[in-house]
């Protein structure tokens, strides 16, 4: 057994064993109370998942097993002259709850190297496709293309004890988690480099591998890669793209029809394809003002236009956070460090002074801060990745992280099916009526 799969299991175990304990002494304690608004409102806020990897504070922000995103940059090792966390060593936290060593993390870079190589076969479906189709969509694919090499597929055909459900759940993570990079740069070439594609290097860890088959040499780049991975990997399992895998893995799907259904949920405008968004609307401001350089003025009667239309201003607002979010933040700070001269950038910047102070006038704005999709893009095109298509696969390269220890931990701790209890509008205007006759 490998060194991470051991100490996973050191610790998952006494884990299920107290749950087991906590559900048959305490599972008749009621924690959350359910309001019509909420029901009717997308369940917004209603605690009814069990999620390790993280947990999100509207006032603090993500924490990745207790570990706010400026520890994580301070206390992760970090490769030979960098300042940015290698995201393998959060994989690593994320399913531990510890710190890893640089041995650790040296381990399983090179065990994501290990297990990178992707088949033929999965290449030609790629290459099937029409560069009309979206990149995200391509990425789906692909991740389904995979699936005939679940572990976890072949071995519960086989005849699995469910308290072993957790072992080929991990195989399939490390093995799923170490190609991502591989098929998302693939797509990259085929889509937007006319198929010139990139062969995967050695010795490098995982997000440097990533950016040199993207065909991105800069050092500064692969910094930036190390820290997007690390800072877009989990937002607690509430999210859409965490709770459709959480959803799709508990039915025993294995890792790779439940990831597929995760990306498909981070397809939407509304959650990761926000980022896309964001360049699209700055790209349309700076060709209605006619100038790269626009003032705080202008910015702000071009948002008031927006909202006039009746759109939102896409990077601004959070449906937990009530502050600037963190990762917002540290996108600025590697910014400031390294282009704080850049056009967009500066764009960015000035949209952050503008915006939540006219947000926040409307008085029915319950957030009117910036989110992550707000400034990862303006670092993208800096660097020449400027094709907005692809931003959310580079999210969702980022995310599999998360979702996917946590599915190793659900497998782990026995979770069982999701099956939320749905009503009727009827019984709704029912349930309404009976309290109003009560009181």
């Amino acid at each position: 057994m490998d060194p991470l799969k051991e100490l996973f299991k050191a610790k998952a175990f006494p884990v299920r064993d107290e749950l087991k304990a906590v559900l048959k002494e305490h599972g008749d304690l009621k924690i959350a109370d359910v309001k019509v608004s909420q029901l009717i409102g997308g369940m917004r806020s209603i605690k009814s998942m069990l999620w390790e990897t993280s947990l999100l504070d509207p006032e603090e922000g993500i924490r990745f097993r207790g570990y706010s995103i400026p520890q994580l940059i301070e206390e992760l090792p970090k490769a030979e002259g960098d300042t940015e966390p290698l995201p393998e060593g959060l994989f690593w936290l994320m399913l531990t709850g510890d710190i890893p060593s640089k041995e650790n993390v040296a381990w399983l870079s090179a065990e994501f190297e290990r297990r990178s190589e992707v088949g033929a076969e999965v290449l030609a479906v790629i290459d099937a496709c029409s560069n009309e189709v979206h990149p995200m969509t391509m990425f789906s694919i692909a991740v389904l293309a995979m699936q005939p090499s679940s572990v976890f597929a072949q071995r519960y055909d086989e005849g699995l004890n469910k308290a072993d459900y957790w072992d080929p759940t991990y195989e399939d993570t490390l093995n799923l988690i170490a190609k991502l990079p591989v098929i998302a740069s693939y797509i990259y070439r085929k889509v937007f480099k006319n198929g010139d594609h990139i062969a995967p290097k050695k010795g490098l860890d995982w997000a440097a591998n990533f950016a040199h088959m993207l065909g991105f040499e800069a050092p500064d780049f692969t910094s930036l890669l190390r820290l997007y991975m690390t800072i877009h990997a989990d937002h607690e399992g509430g999210n859409a793209s965490a709770h459709a895998t959480h959803l799709v893995g508990s039915t025993l799907s294995d890792a790779y029809l439940s990831f597929s259904g995760g990306l498909n949920a981070l397809s939407g405008p509304l959650h990761g394809l926000a980022n896309q968004e964001v360049v699209n609307w700055i790209n349309e401001m700076v060709e209605q003002i006619g100038t790269k350089k626009p003032t705080k003025e202008q910015i702000a009667d071009y948002v008031n236009t927006t909202l006039a239309a009746g759109q939102v201003v896409p990077g601004y607002g959070h449906a937990v956070l009530r502050k600037p979010d963190p990762r917002f933040s540290e996108q600025k700070r590697f910014s400031e460090q390294y282009i704080p001269d850049d056009d967009y950038v500066q764009i960015v910047w000035k949209v952050f002074d503008v915006v939540p102070g006219i947000l926040g006038g409307l008085g029915k704005v319950a957030n009117p801060w910036p989110n992550v999709d707000a400034h990862s893009g303006a670092i993208l095109i800096h660097y020449g990745l400027t094709e907005a298509r692809f931003y959310t696969v580079l999210f969702g390269v980022s995310r599999a992280l998360g979702v996917l220890a946590q599915l190793c931990w659900s497998r782990v701790l026995g979770l069982p099916l999701e099956r939320p209890k749905s009503i009727t509008f009827e019984n709704v205007k029912d349930f309404i009526n009976n309290n109003k006759n009560q009181n």
